[in-house]
């Protein structure tokens, strides 16, 4: 499995905490954790200061606690956890999907799935709660006709989905009752 992976398994950019300015790069590959740092300043004895760079291997990251500690502070503990878990070989397959890829299998979930879902993470919820996961839990479920999708656009395929038939109907005629009476109205 380790082969199906690319090269570089993780990859961060950012500024040291206030007052520094100094950007910071961590990057996690295969084999290395590499993390290079530029110093910006405007005082004097750091005008010349060059580019620095950090490279270990996993094992020795993992006993390097001052490097943890500077990676911690930069880019935060949950950064840090995260950079720990690949450096284990906990590396998580499903974090590595795509969106695109995820919302097709999330739409096969079942209603009650998708909710429990939206719960375990920042990413699920938003992919839980995306117009797009919608549209395809509403297709999958009936015929959309052009009239359905364009009051989808409207009030958006999560909304619609759990708003009833009878009110859906309603909705429509009173769009195309809408419509017409603007169409009157440019002749």
């Amino acid at each position: 499995m380790a082969s199906w992976l690319p090269e570089t398994l993780f990859e961060i950019v950012g500024q040291g905490p206030a007052p520094s300015k100094d950007y910071h790069q961590l990057l996690v590959t295969r084999s290395q954790v590499i993390f290079r740092w530029w110093k910006i300043s405007l005082r004097s004895e750091y005008r010349s200061a060059k580019p620095g760079e950090t490279k270990e291997s996993h094992e020795d990251f993992l006993e390097n606690s001052h490097l943890q500690v500077q990676i911690a502070l930069i880019f935060g503990p949950r950064i840090l956890d995260y950079v720990f878990n690949l450096c284990e070989g906990n590396i998580d397959f499903l974090e590595r999907l795509s969106d695109k890829l995820l919302l097709k299998i999330i739409s096969y979930l079942d209603l009650e799935d998708v909710a429990r879902l939206s719960q375990t993470s920042r990413r699920f919820s938003k992919l839980c709660r995306s117009d797009r996961l919608w549209e395809l839990i509403v297709e999958s479920a009936c015929d959309v006709t052009p009239d359905l999708r364009a009051l989808a656009k409207e009030m958006g395929w999560r909304q619609m989905f759990f708003t009833s038939k009878l009110q859906l109907q309603r909705q429509i005629r009173k769009r195309k009752q809408r419509q017409e009476s603007q169409d009157d109205g440019y002749f």
